[in-house]
């Protein structure tokens, strides 16, 4: 079986999974495939291999204020940042 620390990381990834899909869904593709929505959002598979996951992590903290008007200013409970950070991770490793 998974070990618990494996076990945790597949809860906060799922909770992450389920968070991108309703606060990032309406703008950005947020799964392994698929266009974003908006043409000017990018997929979040792309952001998390592009961008370092530490980066993410910091701006998602402050705020994600982004260069994109467009974007709201989504405010994160630390719980949740570190959900969607194991979330991005995962899409990240998924090649």
């Amino acid at each position: 079986g998974l070990s618990a620390s494996a076990g945790l990381a597949a809860e906060a990834t799922e909770r992450g999974r389920i968070l991108a899909s309703t606060a990032c869904a309406g703008c950005h593709a947020t799964g392994m495939t698929g266009d974003s929505p908006m043409s000017d959002a990018t997929p979040l598979r792309e952001i998390a291999r592009r961008q370092p996951l530490d980066r993410l992590e910091a701006g998602f903290a402050e705020g994600l204020v982004t260069a994109h008007p467009a974007m709201p200013a989504l405010v994160f409970r630390a719980s949740e940042i570190d959900d969607l950070i194991a979330y991005l991770d995962s899409l990240k490793a998924s090649r």
